[in-house]
């Protein structure tokens, strides 16, 4: 899912500083999970309690995405990134990773509320 590409980058940074935030990211990349102009809250996540399925604000290969994470490797600190459409967008850093996708207009998902980094 894309947003105007600076607008994901500067919600991507707000988020990495620990404020969560809501917005509505345009396309069709993620639908059914998301559709477009559909608010979500993306709030800041601890990276090492990734999984598979989780929705996931992070930099991949120079560009932001509110995206999959289709493949963990804590070892090395990093996830896969694809969209819900079978696309892979590659490997990303835990660094990288600024927040995860808590709700779907106020929907929560499963399982990410407890992956949310405390400040």
């Amino acid at each position: 899912m894309l947003t105007a590409m600076g607008m994901l980058d500067a919600f991507a940074a707000r988020v990495a500083a620990g404020t969560e935030v809501r917005f509505r990211p345009t396309g069709s990349s993620m639908i059914p999970l998301i559709r477009s102009r559909q608010q979500v809250t993306v709030a800041p996540v601890d990276p090492a309690s990734l999984e598979v399925g989780d929705i996931v604000l992070a930099r991949v290969a120079g560009t932001t995405y509110l995206h999959l994470v289709s493949a963990v490797d804590h070892a090395n600190s990093r996830v896969q990134i694809s969209n819900n459409r079978g696309r892979l967008n590659g490997w990303t850093g835990h660094a990288r990773v600024s927040g995860i996708c808590t709700e779907v207009e106020g929907v929560a998902r499963p399982g990410a509320a407890g992956k949310v980094r405390k400040s």
